[in-house]
């Protein structure tokens, strides 16, 4: 093994899941700036959006977790999406029934 390579700053941290507000204890060398208190003792504090007791393949529950409004974002696109090819399909079908009504008329002279 190489030496100097691994860190030296390993120390306890509490990573809490904003979920379900869940707290692991484990050793790590992530900066952070928050702190929580636990015990009387002051830990670093990290704050991860999903952890293994709130994701869905571990906890076997399905729902959604859109912390930023991805799904949302999503819908409004396929929506604006859905409403424009209704619209050029209405355009056309306007287009073919003028043609159709053009082609009466002259048939009828």
């Amino acid at each position: 093994m190489k030496k100097d390579i691994h860190a030296n700053n390993y120390r306890y941290v509490i990573f809490q899941d904003l979920n379900n507000s869940a707290n692991y204890f484990i050793k790590s060398t992530i900066e952070t700036k928050e702190t929580i208190k636990i015990d009387n003792q002051t830990y670093p504090l990290v704050k991860v959006h999903i952890s293994s007791s709130s994701h869905p393949f571990y906890t076997g529950e399905e729902r959604v977790l859109d912390i930023e409004g991805r799904v949302d974002k999503f819908k409004a696109k396929k929506e604006a999406a859905n409403k424009s090819q209704q619209a050029r399909l209405n355009s056309i079908a306007k287009k073919e029934k003028r043609q159709q009504d053009k082609a009466l008329k002259t048939q009828d002279k």
